[in-house]
């Protein structure tokens, strides 16, 4: 049965819009919270990502999740010291390997394994050796596939992006060859990653229109989404939060 995973960073993002520099224990929203909602609502997992300059999640958040979170929990990092040395010490179910840029507003690409298989390799295998499950979330791309395979990655997350931006300029019409095309890339790889014995997974910028296709290829396990869920919630869950402030303020001023 395919599997959900939903990334909180973006409820992080908003309480670092206001709460930046502050005790993240007084900001919100709080997405430790939003994980508890979340798995409420059947999430099979929970992922967040901690970046090196600590833009929205932070370390009192994945501390936090690492002790409440009731499913699985997915630590998205860069494969630098810092982050391997955290991974060690609080033990997520998963650790994805991502590439990351200070200056991009999200993951814009898929890691480069082949083009640093010694270094990959010996960041797999420390996270190994602390029991994890290690994952690399890659383009779908046949030699990353393969340099993947070799440096030991127990998961392949396929980067989705390309897929989900020619759904949205081909207007989720499957005839058009652009958008086929990046289904069958996506499939392509799925079906090598699983010929390697790694587990087939996929994620980025997946949202409420373009998800079914990609959720019905052979042999997928999991989706990893986060914006298009934290997005849907706004609108969702605006009216109950208005409705719930204004009968406060009338009974208070009844009072």
């Amino acid at each position: 049965m395919i599997q959900l995973g939903v990334n909180i960073d973006h409820v992080a993002t908003l309480r670092q819009a206001r709460y930046k520099g502050m005790d993240p224990h007084a900001g919100e929203p709080d997405p430790v919270r939003a994980a508890h909602e979340a798995e409420l609502g059947g999430a099979d997992g929970i992922t967040v990502h901690l970046r090196e300059d600590r833009r929205h999640i932070q370390d009192r958040d994945v501390e936090l999740l690492r002790s409440l979170v009731k499913v699985k929990l997915n630590l998205e990092m860069a494969a630098t010291e810092e982050m391997v040395s955290i991974a060690e010490r609080l033990k997520p179910h998963t650790v994805m390997l991502v590439p990351e840029g200070r200056q991009e507003v999200t993951t814009e690409g898929g890691l480069d394994v082949a083009g640093q298989t010694a270094e990959m390799r010996e960041t797999v295998e420390r996270l190994h050796a602390a029991g994890l499950l290690v994952s690399a979330f890659i383009d779908a791309d046949s030699a990353q596939v393969d340099a993947c395979r070799l440096v030991g990655f127990d998961v392949c997350e396929v980067h989705t992006g390309p897929y989900a931006h020619a759904f949205s300029a081909e207007g989720g019409d499957f005839r058009k060859k652009p958008l086929s095309d990046e289904l069958s890339r996506v499939a392509e790889a799925g079906e090598r990653i699983r010929a390697a014995g790694m587990r087939f997974n996929a994620g980025h910028a997946l949202n409420y229109h373009n998800v079914q296709p990609i959720a019905a290829l052979a042999g997928i396990e999991e989706l990893h989404i986060g914006h298009a869920i934290v997005s849907r919630s706004v609108y969702t869950g605006l009216k109950n939060a208005v409705a719930e402030m204004k009968r406060l303020m009338t009974e208070a001023h009844r009072a």
